[in-house]
């Protein structure tokens, strides 16, 4: 029997598919799904449906009505989103060392991967609702301003899945318009350079089209801004290194004044401050409409939930004291029972570990507690892996956890300024204390962190403090992985024996760990996994085996 690709086809029939109006990145038309299907000729007849048609744009392929995700269903979905994490040093996957994720950083990625495919899958199912829109959108009757605005959105959110096929796959087709399904099933692909052009001309061309952040009203919250557009421009061009282009993207936004560190960290995670300027764009989720679930994959098991995510004790030791001073186990000031104690405050809002108070529990991770229900294990009890659980996203719900409307940060104002000051010093700039101020010094003095001021400004010194400063404030946000990849550092943080939390004395670690996995730091530390990243090979994803199949020409 033939097989067919419908991942690069978008078969519109006489009905326009409920596909297409399903979900939004602006909540103000969740609750405009028409009960029926409609007519594709007679669609295209309001404002009304064609926003709805855009909120189907924004919202991909994202979970509507149950709020839980099985699979990547999208670049700005929690699960493709945050579970990147687990391919990093920063966490891993509850599932174990064969996890999808897990596999994409430990030396074991291969075209097979299931995760491939679906983000191939949905990022070209979203590329064609794009030019599906924009093939369609003119037909509408209505002021050609919100027109062009519409279409620069939809450009917008195409662009941006062509930013992270660049980034991850490289030399991927690049489609423009709907495909016939011969077309699909007989395209080639584009270099690289040639995807990297066109997204840079696309976000070039509609940040003069889109509005500033500041004069998008609340109702439309979600909605692209133009500071959106230069946040993925400068990313795309700190992936390629060109270093001048992409200050000059992040200085634009910075220059506009829109946006700022908000006074408050852990309220950008909890659902409470969805409308801080610090928030240049987000995934939004609206409750029993469409609805977030991580909380439910990743709350505590004595909480309800399924504990996957599990931060590593790499990440918890990348937090520093709170004088500056990096972090070391032989410090006075480290207390084994309180890890979170003289340290980076980031740390207490960003991981739950042993002994901590949340939600009214005890988080109790004790690997010889049996009776604990979060105790550290190897089994196949849903509880911790590593003694550590992620409390990034989890502090705001109430009720349903597989239902809650917390919306997940894609751009932070703080990003911005790290990325500013990094393209500054690798381009070779001077770097001096008002720039240090201006940026990471701005996002370390944020109140409730107040962490000291940077005062490097040699390069070679500088380097290491704004990577770990990156890691620490974006950590477990799903920013990491690509980080690492566009650093070229996958062989040496990927490379050995992983860790968890410390418990000393106990005979459960002793007997995990055995002499072969012994902590080389005299610390019982749980052993975790073992990754071997091979560099030359891991830096960049195989083209899913299964649309090789379907189409030679993306061997």
């Amino acid at each position: 029997m033939k097989k067919f690709s419908t991942t690069l086809y978008k078969y519109i029939p006489v009905y326009l598919a409920m596909l297409l109006i399903f979900g939004s990145g602006c909540r103000k038309y969740l609750d405009k799904v028409p009960l029926d299907a409609l007519s594709s000729e007679t669609f295209w007849t309001s404002e009304t449906n064609a926003m709805i048609a855009l909120t189907g744009v924004y919202r991909g392929n994202t979970q509507m009505l149950n709020g839980a995700e099985f699979g990547a269903t999208d670049w700005w979905s929690y699960y493709g989103l945050l579970f990147t994490e687990f391919a990093t040093d920063n966490a891993y996957d509850r599932r174990g060392d064969n996890s999808v994720f897990n596999l994409l950083g430990n030396g074991k990625l291969t075209s097979s991967n299931a995760v491939l495919g679906q983000y191939w899958q949905r990022s070209y199912q979203r590329v064609a609702r794009c030019n599906y829109f924009l093939e369609n959108v003119d037909k509408t009757p209505m002021d050609a301003a919100k027109i062009e605005r519409m279409k620069a959105e939809a450009r917008f959110i195409r662009a941006c899945q062509y930013f992270y096929m660049s980034q991850y796959w490289g030399d991927v087709p690049l489609v423009t318009k709907v495909l016939t399904l011969e077309e699909a099933n007989t395209v080639s692909k584009a270099p690289k350079s040639e995807i990297v052009s066109f997204v840079r001309e696309e976000l070039t061309a509609i940040v003069a089209v889109l509005p500033n952040w500041k004069s998008i009203p609340s109702d439309e919250a979600g909605r692209a801004s133009k500071q959106a557009a230069l946040a993925f421009l400068g990313r795309l061009e700190l992936g390629e290194k060109n270093y001048p282009a992409a200050a000059a993207a992040f200085k634009s936004i910075m220059d506009i004044g829109d946006n700022a560190i908000d006074p408050n960290f852990e309220s950008l995670f909890d659902g409470t401050n969805e409308a801080s300027s610090e928030l240049v764009f987000s995934s939004r989720f609206l409750k029993n409409l469409a609805p977030n679930g991580f909380t439910q994959h990743c709350l505590p098991r004595i909480l309800g939930g399924y504990h996957l995510h599990n931060p590593l004790a790499s990440l918890v030791e990348s937090y520093e004291f709170t004088d500056g001073t990096p972090f070391s186990y032989s410090d006075p000031r480290y207390n084994v029972a309180d890890v979170g104690a003289n340290r980076d405050p980031r740390l207490r809002y960003t991981i739950l570990y042993n002994g901590n108070t949340f939600k009214g529990v005890v988080y109790n991770t004790n690997p010889d507690d049996n009776s604990a229900q979060d105790r550290l294990t190897a089994g196949a009890l849903q509880a911790t892996r590593t003694g550590y659980c992620i409390k990034k996203f989890n502090t705001g719900y109430t009720g349903d956890v597989a239902n809650t409307e917390t919306d997940i940060p894609v751009i932070r104002y703080a990003e911005v300024l790290l990325s500013y000051l990094e393209a500054k010093m690798e381009n070779g700039d001077a770097i001096d204390q008002a720039l240090l101020d201006a940026t990471i010094n701005k996002v370390r003095a944020r109140p409730g962190v107040n962490m000291p001021a940077v005062t490097a400004t040699n390069a070679a010194t500088l380097r290491p403090i704004l990577r770990r400063e990156r890691r620490n404030e974006l950590a477990l946000e799903g920013i990491r992985y690509w980080d690492i990849l566009r650093w070229g550092i996958g062989g040496q943080v990927l490379t050995g024996k992983f860790y968890g939390a410390s418990f000393p004395g106990s005979a459960a670690v002793a007997s995990r760990n055995g002499t072969a996995n012994a902590d080389p730091l005299g610390q019982s530390r749980w052993f975790v996994t073992s990754k071997a990243f091979r560099v030359g090979t891991d830096e960049k994803w195989p083209i899913p085996q299964s649309e090789q199949d379907i189409n030679p020409n993306l061997r």
